[in-house]
């Protein structure tokens, strides 16, 4: 399948997003709004006072993600052990933006990151939740879309991305290896039951407080189906004794294991041909390839 070119992204400012504010939400419109350092790639996010957050998709195809939040982060919160947003209002279009946002409550804490947190108890943390979001009733969930572009189907949809990554970085990796490990993936089966996945488990999107798994933000590439794509994580921020207590946790047998492997592994090779300096691809691309 072919995914299309990378979504046009386009600017938001600050003046930009206190109009939108003034003319669609007038009781907050006193309230300040800054922007929020690594506010990430889907999404223009701004603070909204000390206790709101807005976000607005960067391009039309992360726009799709909005309806599908206000309809089903409020049902998920019900059943999770750990805050995640819930949206309090939705904008639409005006005053030169294009695509309908969020306004959500703003929640306290520090992004993970590899080897400043208690691994042990975060791989815990994080089999907890994705164990209580999997027992949630999945058949009328959304399936894989561009909406959270094909997260939850086949990994074949981004055989063509992956291979071209590789052409890009011959000489700096192990060819036969990352391409036993991807067929390998590719080719094991997944049962077809649907399960809720939140898609996008990444440093970012985990909030510790005190160093403690504390909530789970950024649903925008949730939805049902396989969930091997929520594996990918036991490879990108934890390590191999904590990945074994990972797998454990949540009963995960070999074929699932593997394509959760190859989810990190077409995400992360890609991240190093685009910047074959950056010392975190790198480092995860090397866990993925540690023979197991």
């Amino acid at each position: 399948m072919d995914l299309g070119p990378v979504p046009q992204r386009i600017p938001v400012d600050v003046g930009q997003v206190e109009r939108l504010v003034a003319d669609q939400f007038p009781r907050w419109a006193s309230l300040p709004i800054t922007p929020v350092a690594r506010g990430g790639w889907d999404n223009r996010t701004f603070r909204l006072g000390d206790t709101m957050v807005l976000r607005l998709p960067s391009a039309r195809e992360y726009a799709l993600a909005v309806d599908k939040e206000h309809q089903w982060l409020p049902v998920l919160a019900q059943s999770l052990p750990l805050p995640i947003p819930v949206p309090l209002a939705k904008g639409e279009p005006g005053v030169g933006y294009p695509f309908s946002w969020s306004v959500y409550e703003w929640i306290e804490g520090e992004a993970a990151s590899f080897g400043a947190v208690d691994q042990i108890g975060l791989a815990d943390e994080l089999a907890e939740f994705l164990i209580a979001l999997q027992r949630i009733d999945a058949s009328a969930g959304p399936q894989p879309g561009i909406h959270n572009w094909f997260r939850g189907g086949t990994l074949r949809t981004y055989d063509t991305v992956l291979r071209g990554a590789l052409d890009d970085l011959r000489g700096l990796v192990d060819d036969e290896l990352v391409l036993e490990i991807w067929e390998h993936a590719v080719n094991s089966r997944w049962d077809g039951t649907d399960l809720w996945f939140h898609g996008d488990l990444a440093e970012a999107n985990l909030l510790l407080n005190n160093g403690q798994l504390h909530a789970v933000i950024d649903f925008g590439t949730c939805g049902v189906g396989d969930p091997a794509c929520d594996l990918a994580i036991a490879w990108t921020l934890l390590t191999t004794s904590s990945r074994d207590i990972f797998r454990e946790r949540l009963g995960v047998d070999d074929e699932l294991w593997s394509r959760g492997r190859g989810w990190a592994l077409w995400k992360t090779l890609v991240s190093y041909a685009n910047n074959t300096d950056a010392a975190g691809p790198r480092r995860v691309l090397d866990e993925i390839l540690t023979r197991e």
